[in-house]
């Protein structure tokens, strides 16, 4: 997601707070809304699978998805 769009999406819910939005900016923040969820999901899922735990031995074990193991 670009800077840009994160930047219409604040512009859009402040707009919500102070004077409301018409339906199509409705619209538009919740697929912007939608998008942000789906990047910031990825990027976390990306991170979680480049842990490693390590243990008191000094192994490290890669972390398993909870559907994995």
């Amino acid at each position: 997601m670009t800077d840009e769009r994160i930047a219409r999406l604040n512009a859009l819910a402040k707009k919500a707070k102070g004077e409301g939005l018409t339906l199509d900016e409705t619209a538009e923040r919740d697929a912007l809304r939608k998008e942000y969820v789906a990047a910031f999901r990825a990027n976390l899922v990306a991170q979680l699978e480049h842990t490693y735990i390590v243990d008191e031995k000094g192994n490290k074990h890669k972390l398993q998805r909870k559907d994995e193991q």
